[in-house]
């Protein structure tokens, strides 16, 4: 990969974006190696945790508008646009272009295994926004944040409209969006964008411990399972869907080897190894239920 470095080891891949020398600027390439880092990192039962981080003094600057010019233009039509993201409209004189830190952040929502952020410097626009899909955020203590899109007289992107004010509650979204201004980690903290600050140096020996935490004990298709349920559950109609899905899933894993060597690691106190794999053991549980687990008439009013 050109753009990033992808390590696994110890059950945790470590993607870091490495373009060091433009405070790792996001680009058409980047777009695409991160979306290949999380594929792989999917397809690997060796990996139980993706840890996603920066080479050098920052984590992301936003789009690389070192070309100059008009930037938004030129991402439009550039050369090296992945497969796929480009379409003309009639009428329009340039093609539409799908929204790339979307594409990423997408990828990052469908990902089987559970992701922490380690913030080691600045992140404004798109590396503000990267971020959001991260399950754990951690940063240095000196780092800054931006979602300076409305300074650039553009709007944000990457899905943070979603993301973005379920983290942190609508009004610190809606000031951080309309004033574009760069904000220090200790207002991240106190906003909940970040969980914890740390001296630069400390901070991924931080991350890696929950990490390592998370790797060494949690069943890795329960952590899936449990991702993709907190996750998509933010958009729930009632707490009927999470029922609905959670006892199909209590089902599914209780009688799984999972749920067999969990109990009895617990019973005999000592440590689970957990057999079940996600690429061939992972079962559905958001889709529709068989009629005799969803019953429509659970949902009435029983009075």
């Amino acid at each position: 990969m050109e753009t990033l470095r992808y390590a696994v080891a110890d059950g945790i891949a470590t993607i870091t974006l490495n373009r060091p020398d433009r405070l790792n600027a996001f680009t058409d390439e980047m777009e695409a190696e991160l979306i290949e880092a999380f594929d792989l990192a999917d397809a690997d039962d060796d990996v139980r945790v993706v840890l996603l981080t920066g080479a050098g003094r920052g984590f992301c600057a936003g789009m690389d508008a070192s070309d100059g010019g008009d930037a938004f233009t030129a991402w439009r039509t550039s050369p090296t646009a992945p497969a796929g993201t480009q379409f003309q409209v009639p009428g329009d004189e340039m093609p539409r272009r799908r929204d790339g830190g979307g594409r990423v952040v997408l990828r990052m929502y469908d990902s089987l295994k559970p992701i922490i952020a380690a913030v080691n410097g600045p992140a404004v626009g798109v590396g503000a926004t990267m971020i959001l899909a991260a399950d754990i955020r951690l940063a240095a203590d000196h780092a800054k944040f931006g979602y300076v899109f409305t300074r650039r007289g553009v709007i944000p992107e990457s899905c943070s409209s979603w993301f973005l004010p379920r983290l942190v509650g609508m009004q610190t979204a809606l000031e951080w969006v309309f004033t574009g201004r760069i904000f220090t980690a200790d207002e991240a903290l106190e906003k909940g964008l970040v969980r914890s600050l740390h001296p630069v140096d400390e901070l991924l020996g931080a991350a890696t411990e929950i990490a390592r935490e998370i790797a060494d004990n949690a069943a890795p298709v329960s952590a899936a399972l449990s991702r993709q349920l907190l996750w998509r559950m933010q958009g729930a109609a009632h707490p009927m869907e999470a029922h609905h899905a959670e006892t199909l899933g209590l089902n599914l894993r209780g009688v799984s080897a999972d749920g067999h060597e969990g109990f009895a690691s617990f019973v005999e106190r000592r440590p689970a190894a957990f057999p079940d794999r996600v690429s061939a053991d992972l079962p559905e549980i958001l889709g529709t239920l068989p009629a005799p687990i969803f019953d429509p008439t659970m949902l009435e009013d029983p009075r």
